[in-house]
């Protein structure tokens, strides 16, 4: 560089040679400066063209970003359940499930907007908040681009743009031997960008207490999550990105002692006790995920498209020395596993000053195994009715089932401007599932928006959607092997698991009360036809999938909150139920008296909580050394489902209410030397220890009580470099 610049410079003027250093330094100095500038400028102008391809217009949009995040008792240490959970008309349940709008799952997780396959349900949550700049949670009549799981989109938008280098390490611990140690690294060079996150996680709550005591018995859990992103700007419209991840986790089946009698139980090897508190079943799930997506962002076509690949297993493995067989009957090892790749297409073209198309096309294949290895007694029925065991050494049957199946999707869309104010959002989107069940669908989707003046805002909606059976749940069993064994049925039907069809109704309204203050109302109705529905029916903690007739779903959401100056804080009531009638699919899970009783009448899903309600504040002060940040968060549910007490309405129940509060406090130091961009935390988990009931073991599909956990104290140390 040095000596063009001289033979450049010597037709010209002579300059001194320690003076021509300097300005050549000067110079290359402003180039990269300008490079880098173009790459952020272009990062960001790439970034908002496609969280452009893929707008929430019409829908309900909750949105976190890491800066909230952060102000949380937990932080980012906390899981991904216990942020949604803080969002509008989000239910709290048992194996780490939440219910957005009284739903049984049907959620979909993006990252980036590209839709990740789910992964076998389980304890463990495949994502962890350390990887997100923001959390979106969709709900209510989705746009056109959005199918299969409705009931919420999850998105995780990861950091983008052009990372500046640097990362983070931190340690978090405190009750019930938690420890989780994470840290991430990012960076650029040019035009590529980086960014990888890891964490780990160990305690003795893995799963939820079956007891109300304080510590669970043998419920030892191991988490480990990775997370890496690279992306590379090919031109000022163009851009390459991989990501993906990984998450494994170990989980001991915690124990609910007293469980059993002898004189009741089974006899193995003429034995017929076996103390429950000593059970030793466990649980692995592993799941892996990858995404390669181009990007191009013209002046007016926009399009991305990303290939995707996940794999997914969960095994479980019942007590060794046989306590399964004593006190049920049966011990499965079961093996699920299911291998997904696809591709999703989502693009937009800007027509005219008031029309914005946009289209985009999905195609997911799924190869899906099960395998379990069942130990059964042989039993007979007397003429009486009884049932008597009639030998105490166990057989051995295998079943073993798989199934290839696919999903495809289109749709089209129109974002009509109708007058500076008004904007009209429809479209239609088609889907076929080919697997256990093959149907297909045509949806129509619309929404209305009215923004009267600056400070209101009127939503009104309609979509029909179609949602598939999870196919990495449906394992159909060949219920002839376990005939006359411990493990036969009462019902020998096994209707296939049927795609669910859904009209949604949704209106609201949000208003600007005073600048930073918001507040919002939204009413839904639902009308089902095969209503999905998932059940607790084995040994091992796996959902399986089964249909009502029809049903349907109604709620109101009220959400407030207030952000101004060192102030955060927010308040969200919902109001909701689900019913559904007719058992129509797997009916080998249930009990001809449950399947007479739901024939006729229309009850409660098990999921169908009727109030919910969470709110939280914090507050950042600057005290000197950086910002103090005490924050606050709370929780309250009433009636989730469970069994009748009179024995006869299937969830003619419910479990009592309750309130469980969080506490925590965060002291970032903003000074200089090596202190600088150290956060510590101390909080407080459920402040009142509170006692409360998230299952008590009763309800259709419920297997197991499970408790929410008591008080615990944690604390954090966080340091950015």
């Amino acid at each position: 560089m040095r000596n063009l610049f001289l033979l450049g410079a010597a037709s010209a003027v002579l300059i001194p040679t320690a003076a021509m250093a300097q300005d050549g330094s000067a110079k290359a100095a402003n180039i990269v400066a300008d490079q880098t500038s173009d790459i952020v400028v272009t990062a960001r102008r790439l970034d908002e063209a496609r969280d452009a391809i893929l707008p929430s217009l019409g829908a309900s949009d909750y949105t976190l970003d890491r800066s909230l995040l952060e102000k949380q008792p937990g932080g980012l240490d906390r899981n991904l359940v216990q942020v949604l959970v803080q969002a509008p008309g989000v239910t709290l349940d048992s194996y780490g499930a939440i219910h957005v709008r009284n739903e049984h799952a049907n959620l979909q997780y993006r990252l980036n907007g590209v839709i990740v396959p789910e992964s076998i349900s389980g304890f463990g949550s495949t994502f962890d908040p350390h990887i997100a700049d923001s959390i979106d949670l969709l709900t209510g009549t989705l746009p056109a681009q959005y199918g299969y799981r409705t009931s919420g989109v999850i998105n995780l938008k990861t950091r983008g743009g052009a990372f500046d280098n640097g990362g983070d390490l931190g340690f978090y611990g405190g009750s019930r031997g938690t420890l989780e140690p994470s840290g991430s690294v990012h960076g650029s060079s040019g035009g590529l960008n980086y960014f990888v996150s890891g964490s780990y996680l160990e305690n003795d709550l893995g799963v939820e207490n079956p007891t109300a005591s304080r510590d669970a018995i043998h419920d030892h859990t191991r988490q480990y999550r990775a997370f890496g992103y690279l992306s590379d700007i090919l031109s000022d419209t163009s851009r390459i990105t991989a990501f993906g991840g990984t998450s494994i986790g170990h989980f001991q089946i915690p124990n609910n002692p007293g469980q059993g009698d002898p004189g009741t139980n089974f006899v193995l090897n003429g034995n017929s006790a076996f103390d429950s508190a000593k059970l030793d079943q466990n649980q692995r799930e592993i799941t892996h995920y990858g995404v390669l997506a181009y990007q191009y962002a013209g002046e007016a076509l926009n399009f991305q498209i990303a290939p995707f690949v996940r794999y997914s297993q969960t095994r479980y493995t019942p007590d060794p020395l046989g306590g399964d067989l004593i006190l049920t009957g049966v011990a499965d090892t079961s093996r699920l596993s299911s291998l997904t790749a696809g591709v999703q297409a989502d693009g937009s073209y800007k027509l005219s000053g008031s029309h914005m198309l946009r289209f985009g096309l999905f195609f997911q294949n799924e190869r899906t195994r099960s395998t379990v290895t069942s130990q059964v007694f042989t039993i007979d029925t007397l003429p009486n009715g009884d049932v008597i065991q009639t030998s105490d050494i166990p057989l051995s049957i295998t079943d073993r089932g798989g199934k290839t199946g696919q999903l495809y999707g289109v749709y089209l869309q129109d974002e009509w401007s109708l007058t500076p104010t008004l904007t009209l959002n429809y479209g239609a989107r088609f889907d076929m599932v080919r697997a256990y069940t093959r149907e297909q669908q045509l949806s129509p989707r619309a929404n209305l928006v009215w923004k009267p003046g600056g400070r209101t805002t009127f939503h009104i909606g309609y979509a029909r959607n179609f949602t598939p059976p999870p196919q990495e749940l449906v394992a159909a069993p060949t219920l002839a092997l376990f005939t006359g064994t411990t493990k036969a049925t009462e019902i020998t039907t096994a209707d296939p698991v049927r795609a669910e069809r859904e009209h949604y109704f949704d209106g609201g309204i949000q208003q600007v009360i005073a600048p930073g203050f918001k507040i919002g109302i939204d009413a839904y109705y639902k009308i089902k036809r095969n209503l999905l529905d998932e059940g607790q029916f084995g040994p091992s903690l796996v959902l399986s999938p089964f249909n009502y007739a029809k049903g349907y779903a109604w709620g109101v959401e009220l959400s407030t909150n207030y952000t101004h100056g060192p102030f955060d804080l927010y308040a969200n009531v919902a109001r909701g139920e689900e019913k559904g009638r007719n058992i129509i699919s797997s009916q080998y899970f249930f009990g001809q008296d449950e399947l007479d009783y739901i024939a006729a009448h229309s009850i409660f899903t098990d999921h169908s909580q009727r109030w919910t309600a969470s709110g939280g504040a914090s507050v950042t002060i600057k005290d000197g050394i950086g910002t103090l940040v005490p924050n606050v968060d709370f929780l309250y549910g009433d009636g989730l489902r469970a069994g009748d007490p009179a024995g006869i309405v299937p969830n003619g129940g419910k479990l009592p209410s309750y309130f469980t509060a969080n506490f925590g406090i965060v002291q970032n130091i903003d000074g200089p030397g090596v202190l600088k961009g150290l956060s510590i935390r101390f909080d407080v988990i459920n402040v009142f220890d509170e006692v409360y009931l998230l299952r008590n073991g009763s309800g259709v599909g419920v297997g197991a009580p499970q408790y929410g956990a008591r008080r615990g104290f944690f604390a954090g140390l966080r340091k950015a470099f």
